[in-house]
């Protein structure tokens, strides 16, 4: 009988040690786990600080590239030599590859229907060669970066012209009267 009680005794221990043993295991597979989720939302995060960053600089440095821009599209022809004025030039096209070459690139929108996630209507204005909602001039450059909209490209979106008998509902058919 006592041989008996001490088996059954030793078997508790046993099957008591065995579900310890399967506790700290998963306990050790659950610590292993969330180690590597932090590890994985640790990189994500220093990823996205540097593309926040990234973006930062851009953003200014196409500040400078639109004003680059508009200085060399103001230059009149006979104010500068020719190699001064290519030289401009050739600084612009440095800057447009630098950032090209950062993953930055232009948004097409002339002839495309106005998107706000993309764009930025600055004015509507009456057109019978395009449709409503249609893109027909840019007024500054919109980019992406990597796929994603970095500065938003402000345009004029056509809208339908409005005929002798319709009243005008616009704004600025408000603001004219």
């Amino acid at each position: 009988e006592e041989e008996t009680g001490e088996r059954s005794l030793l078997d508790e221990q046993l099957k008591e040690a065995l579900r310890e043993k399967d506790q700290f295991r998963a306990m050790a597979q659950r610590a292993q786990a969330d180690l590597i989720n932090y590890r994985k939302r640790a990189a994500e995060e220093l990823r996205d600080s540097k593309r926040n960053a990234n973006s930062d600089l851009l953003l200014k440095t196409l500040s400078i590239v639109d004003d680059l821009e508009r200085g060399l599209s103001h230059i009149p022809t006979d104010a500068v030599t020719p190699a001064w004025r290519d030289g401009l030039g050739l600084v612009l096209r440095n800057m447009n590859s630098m950032l090209e070459s950062e993953g930055v690139t232009k948004i097409d929108a002339v002839g495309r229907q106005f998107q706000p996630w993309e764009f930025e209507a600055v004015l509507y204005e009456e057109s019978q060669e395009s449709d409503e909602g249609e893109v027909i001039r840019i007024m500054r450059e919109g980019y992406r970066y990597r796929e994603k909209v970095l500065r938003a490209a402000q345009v004029v979106v056509a809208k339908t012209p409005q005929t002798p008998d319709q009243p005008d509902t616009s704004e600025e058919g408000a603001n004219d009267a």
